[in-house]
């Protein structure tokens, strides 16, 4: 067997053996593949992409270049996977509200990279928080604490590190073969019983085109279960940011608010939405509605914020930033206000050019390993649908660098539009695949 007819066969259409797939990527994995002919690979899959067979031999192969975690529990191993957006800080609230509900909810996450934040780095905006465990640490504080919330390990599904660079550099991230490889290779080492996918759609996704959304959903909760998972997928908006904030510590501030039962609606109905999808796969509720009503309840009644506390004091973070986030999370120097320059209703809020605006401040990093300000951001202070009167803040720039700022205004404001007539907010849920 040969790369070069692999990715001949590949590149005039043809389907792929799963022997064929795995020579591939242990080949590459171990060397004998080189990036010239993977790089080749990843264009033929993009332009001739791949049958569900190939991309659950992808997925496997790529899963099994690296190691698996296995929880000694009693109860239901949940795990959740969002395809990044802006303002998207679900993961902090959705693994405490899941692990308050009795599940365990292992949850290895990303750092940003471009105008999508990272789980990761807004985590660690809480002072002392430690996000960087072996894979047995990682499965101890699981086994005790319900969950943990940890930086995705080089261990686990090596393959994806070295393709996801090849990916980057070769203009073939939009994939959607590949990126269900990526994404399923980690989440399946991680060994749940229920994966839920939230699929973002708008401005501001991966994916900003519906149909294509549609079709990254589908293809992840089919291999999921080919691969003996319980999936479910539902397609969100991110047309506008999630929430009103945009920003490490801002977003960790808003979290802590949803998990004491006063954060933002929107934010709520799309955590609430998706741990309802794992407590029915956990068959922990009867019904959808019974099920989000158990988890509103868990967040009003305060176990949801308790749970969070204790993760945070596990992973050696300072609690007094959860009861405190004005005194003890990293706050900026200053804030500049955008102001309506006329009275209408807010139309549009592009979340891409706000994560970029929010980037621009320092917020995000264009490179893998850039420092960034975990301070700055943008907090938004209408959304769309609202009414703003001439003069009016929209939104407010969160700064410590003056010198950042020009270009993150300019961004701001293209971002948003003013109507005459009242404009409807966009739908939360978009669909759901199960």
């Amino acid at each position: 067997m040969r790369a070069i007819d692999l990715i001949r066969k590949k590149r005039d259409g043809g389907e792929l053996s799963a022997e064929e797939v795995r020579f591939l990527i242990e080949g590459y994995v171990g060397g004998d593949v080189p990036d010239y002919q993977m790089s080749a690979f990843c264009m033929a899959v993009f332009f001739q992409g791949m049958g569900e067979r190939e991309i659950w031999a992808l997925t496997e192969a790529m899963r099994a270049s690296g190691a698996t975690v296995r929880f000694d529990v009693e109860g239901f191993v949940a795990d959740k996977h969002s395809t990044g957006g802006v303002g998207d800080k679900v993961s902090l609230v959705l693994v405490p509200l899941m692990a308050a509900a009795g599940l365990y909810m292992p949850k290895l996450s990303g750092r940003g990279l471009g105008h999508t934040g990272g789980t990761i780095d807004k985590l660690e905006s809480i002072p002392g928080l430690r996000t960087r465990f072996s894979l047995e640490e990682f499965r101890r504080l699981v086994e005790r604490h319900g969950a943990a919330i940890a930086e995705s390990s080089e261990e686990i599904a090596p393959a994806d590190h070295k393709l996801y660079a090849l990916r980057d550099a070769t203009a073939t991230v939009e994939s959607i073969p590949l990126i269900v490889g990526s994404i399923l290779s980690k989440k399946l080492a991680v060994e749940s019983q229920g994966l839920v996918f939230d699929v973002k759609t708008g401005a501001g996704a991966l994916l900003p085109q519906l149909p294509r959304a549609r079709r990254l959903a589908r293809l992840l909760v089919a291999i999921a279960r080919r691969s003996g998972r319980r999936a479910a997928a539902l397609l969100t908006d991110m047309s506008q940011p999630l929430g009103f904030m945009v920003g490490n510590a801002l977003e960790v501030r808003e979290a802590i608010e949803t998990l004491q039962g006063r954060g933002p609606r929107d934010l709520e109905e799309v955590c609430v939405s998706l741990g309802a999808e794992l407590l029915l796969m956990a068959q922990a509720a009867p019904t959808a509605q019974g099920a989000q009503r158990t988890l509103r309840a868990l967040l009003r009644e305060g176990a949801a914020f308790a749970k969070f506390e204790e993760i945070v004091k596990a992973q050696g973070g300072d609690v007094r930033a959860l009861h405190e986030p004005e005194r003890f999370l990293p706050k900026a120097q200053e804030t500049v206000e955008l102001k309506a320059k006329r009275s209408g209703y807010v139309r549009r809020l592009h979340a891409r050019l706000l994560g970029e605006a929010a980037h621009l401040l320092g917020a995000g990093r264009a490179r893998k390993g850039e420092a960034i300000d975990p301070a700055v951001g943008v907090e938004l202070l209408k959304k769309v649908g609202d009414e703003v009167e001439r003069g009016e803040p929209v939104l407010r720039l969160h700064v410590n660098d003056r010198g950042r700022l020009p270009e993150a205004l300019r961004r701001a404001e293209r971002a948003v539009r003013l109507s005459r007539a009242p404009a409807v907010p966009p739908s939360l849920v978009r669909g759901r695949i199960v």
